[in-house]
């Protein structure tokens, strides 16, 4: 495995197929484990995720598949992963939304994703195609969110997703919730931070409106 310094201090590495990856470089499942561990408390905390529900994973380049949560695990308590081939059989104990990020690692060079179910989000998704953020972080980071379609668990959600996270890093599956990647998991983490504090802010600026009596 080849490193090489970025003028920002991240490092950049190639897997042995010679595909290109930023960030930092995970040591074994131990250190993954820790890591989706660390964001599944942060989801927790923010309320970003409720019950045994959403999945974390990460991809592991040196061995052409990733890591995903367990089904039915609580994500801030995520016990042992679960390793998923990009070819060959899936584990029956994968996450049942294995298909959403096998389907995003075979069409893009995301590295980390998060799934969860930010309530304000979600809602918002049963009535638009796409969110259009007004505060300052979500118009300077997802000036648009769009909202994809597709069953929990299915072919079609996974193929919708992949194909939006071709082009961004957020997107909703209605009424269901965000998939956010990135080059790590703290910046898929971020986006759907974001996306749920956006979405917040557009219900408190149209109550605000209605109360006003402005347009």
């Amino acid at each position: 495995m080849s490193e090489y310094s970025l003028n920002n201090g991240e490092r950049q590495w190639r897997d042995r197929g010679g595909r290109l990856y930023s960030g930092p470089k995970m040591i074994g499942i131990q250190g993954i484990s820790s890591d989706v561990a660390r964001i599944g408390r942060r989801l927790s905390g923010e309320y970003l995720v409720n019950g045994n529900f959403g999945n974390i994973s990460l991809k592991d380049p040196d061995k052409d598949g990733f890591y995903i949560t367990s089904s039915g695990s609580y994500l801030d308590d995520p016990g042992l992963l679960v390793f998923v081939p990009l070819k060959g059989d899936v584990p029956r104990n994968a996450s049942s939304e294995w298909r959403v990020h096998h389907e995003v690692y075979t069409k893009t060079r995301h590295v980390a994703i998060v799934h969860a179910h930010p309530p304000h989000a979600v809602a918002h998704s049963f009535f638009c195609d796409e969110i259009i953020p007004q505060d300052c972080e979500g118009t300077a980071l997802c000036p648009t969110i769009p909202v994809v379609t597709g069953e929990p668990g299915s072919q079609e959600v996974a193929e919708n997703v992949a194909d939006c996270l071709c082009l961004t890093n957020l997107c909703i599956a209605r009424a269901h919730g965000t998939f956010a990647a990135g080059k790590t998991l703290d910046e898929a983490f971020l986006y759907t931070s974001i996306a749920e504090y956006s979405c917040q802010v557009l219900l408190v600026v149209r109550e605000l409106q209605r109360e006003m009596g402005t347009p």
